[in-house]
């Protein structure tokens, strides 16, 4: 099963997210961003980090490892 986007957490800039995703078998977060100057959208900055349980614990990985994340989002 293809992963969906079941959560989306933005910066402040609205420039960079990190997508929380499910795909029926568990959950796992990715890092994106979006240039304002090219008309391609977001593109993931690396694979996407897979294995969770839960959507609960890939956020809390998620705000662990992506330093602008925190508790900000």
């Amino acid at each position: 099963m293809k992963a969906v986007v079941v959560n989306s957490m933005n910066d402040t800039s609205g420039d960079r997210c990190v997508d929380i995703l499910g795909d029926g078998n568990g959950f796992g977060y990715v890092e994106c961003r979006c240039d304002p100057e090219d008309s391609h959208g977001w593109r993931r900055l690396s694979s996407p980090v897979l294995g969770f349980a839960d959507a609960d614990a890939a956020t809390a990985a998620a705000r662990q490892e992506v330093g602008w994340l925190g508790d900000n989002a």
